[in-house]
């Protein structure tokens, strides 16, 4: 059964998953995670997702977010451990990296850091972003 997924908003929280030292370095993206605080299970994961200028100007990192949802709306309901918040870091080469290999990349990072739950993935709606 597919978790039920929240968002990370609040800085306080991306610090507090940065601070768990517990990441994954993949090429199209970088992977952050740590156990949710307890009395926070409104929720079975909850995600995060930020771009630095690194990245590039604000349409390339607004497009790589958007990217980096859409990857994560894919694979991690399905796959991710519950319990924990997620943060997903955009990369440079987000934006050039295709799609099989950003969902690669995210599966790799979530057994990596051992933080895979396993189950099949859901069918392909034909809605993949390129």
């Amino acid at each position: 059964m597919p978790a039920a997924v929240g968002r990370l908003k609040r800085r306080p929280d991306f610090l507090r998953v940065a601070a768990s030292r517990r990441k994954c370095v993949m090429p199209g993206l970088i992977l952050q995670a740590a156990e949710m605080p307890p009395g926070t299970l409104s929720h079975d994961i909850r995600l995060g997702f930020t771009a630095s200028r690194k990245v590039g100007n604000a349409v390339e990192r607004n497009r790589a977010r958007r990217r980096l949802k859409a990857a994560a709306a894919k694979v991690m309901p399905g796959q991710a451990l519950t319990g924990h918040d997620y943060v997903l870091v955009a990369r440079a080469a987000t934006l050039s990296r295709g799609w099989q290999g950003l969902i690669d990349d995210l599966e790799a990072a979530l057994k990596r850091i051992k933080a895979w739950r396993g189950g099949a993935l859901p069918t392909n709606t034909g809605q993949e972003l390129r």
